[in-house]
């Protein structure tokens, strides 16, 4: 009997076609890992250690110690001197230490830094003169430091507008030929901001060498970070612009450091921005006209106490033998020799000319402007006349 070729066919068993290969997955690369980085534990001991984000090296971290230190009791001051008058609002810091000096710390002094309002301990950090960092918080100017020599834009007040700001001058600096990397602090509130995603988005299109530092301190003012998002994590939303993101322990201080350094490093290397989440908290009220009792209880912020980034890291100096008592205390006596210079120099209350309101506005002034001024001007004389 012949069998036909149709037959043999069915008769044989089917091969196989090769599987289809899986399509890429577009978020490979770009998502956070799923716990917080850490390299020291709350103890401040050290965690084992990991290829991704190696240890900084030792003396870098003394450095940050030094300068979290002094930071601290700058904030310190800085809120006593609210209190005092001296100052009309403040917003502390304290506890995100971590952050504000590793931010500082992993950038070169021709980068920049674009700060919110809460930056006052990260921009002494970076060395610029305390008065000038609080004459924006003293009413005295906007800005008390110049930013294209400092490197770093004025104090922001409105959320997440220096997300566009960095965005663009990184990119200009991109566009001519310079490795220039823009570091923007960021809160969790300021993730809800329509800047925030335009800044991220056009970073991201136009390779711009930015990282987005955000604090997640918990509270946006009163408003916890569950009515923010509901996204597994803030650093999830760098993903939706094809920028890759990480969460880190924003209360250990190498982990917050080796991270940053990653991030910069990366943007540096001309791949685009970088989003990193810090989980940290705020200690004190959101400024010392806030209220925090009627939206977070004592406990809560008893239980991060616990979490100090300065105690974490000083146990694991120490333990390292590159940090012991004198060394502690020499630190802590120049912190309070900070202190003290900037509580006498802020005892003098400045000279203001109120026809400076003027200056600045434009390079050339408007006629507008020079009729406004004028008008200033003679209205000073007749008051003057009048007091006379």
């Amino acid at each position: 009997m012949t069998t036909t070729p149709q037959a043999a066919r069915r008769a044989s068993p089917r091969t196989r076609r090769p599987a289809t290969p899986a399509a890429p997955d577009p978020a490979a690369g770009l998502l956070p890992q799923t716990d917080p980085v850490r390299l020291l534990n709350p103890d401040g001991t050290l965690l084992p250690a990991r290829a991704d984000y190696p240890e900084p090296p030792v003396e870098t971290l003394r450095e940050m110690y030094r300068r979290m230190v002094v930071g601290r009791r700058f904030d310190a001051q800085a809120t006593a001197l609210t209190k005092q008058g001296r100052l009309a609002v403040y917003p502390s810091s304290r506890g995100q230490e971590a952050c504000q000096v590793g931010g500082v710390l992993a950038l070169r002094d021709d980068d920049w830094v674009f700060p919110t309002y809460r930056e006052s301990m990260a921009l002494t950090a970076r060395g610029i003169d305390p008065v000038e960092v609080l004459t924006l918080l003293r009413g005295d100017w906007h800005c008390g430091y110049d930013p294209a020599q400092r490197r770093t834009a004025p104090q922001c007040t409105p959320l997440a507008t220096q997300c566009v700001h960095a965005a663009g001058l990184a990119y200009g600096e991109s566009y001519q030929g310079r490795d220039t990397v823009a570091l923007v602090y960021i809160g969790d509130g300021a993730t809800s901001e329509g800047d925030f995603h335009e800044g991220v988005n056009f970073a991201a299109v136009f390779k711009a060498p930015v990282v987005y530092f955000v604090q997640n301190n918990r509270y946006a003012i009163s408003v916890p970070l569950s009515r923010q998002t509901a996204a597994p994590s803030l650093a999830h939303k760098g993903v939706g612009y094809g920028v890759p993101s990480e969460q880190v322990d924003g209360n250990d201080p190498m982990a917050v450091l080796a991270v940053l350094n990653r991030a910069v490093a990366y943007a540096r290397a001309g791949k685009g921005p970088f989003l990193v989440e810090a989980h940290t908290y705020r200690m004190e009220p959101h400024t010392n006209a806030d209220d925090q009792t009627r939206y977070r209880d004592a406990e809560e912020v008893e239980a991060w106490r616990d979490r100090d980034p300065l105690v974490r890291l000083e146990t694991y100096l120490r333990g390292r033998d590159v940090l012991d008592d004198a060394a502690v205390a020499e630190i802590a006596e120049q912190a309070e020799t900070y202190a003290a210079q900037l509580r006498e120099r802020m005892n003098t209350q400045p000279t203001v000319d109120p026809l400076s309101l003027f200056d600045h506005v434009y390079a050339e002034p408007t006629a507008q402007l020079v009729e406004q001024r004028e008008q200033v001007r003679a209205e000073l004389a007749a008051a003057a006349e009048g007091d006379a």
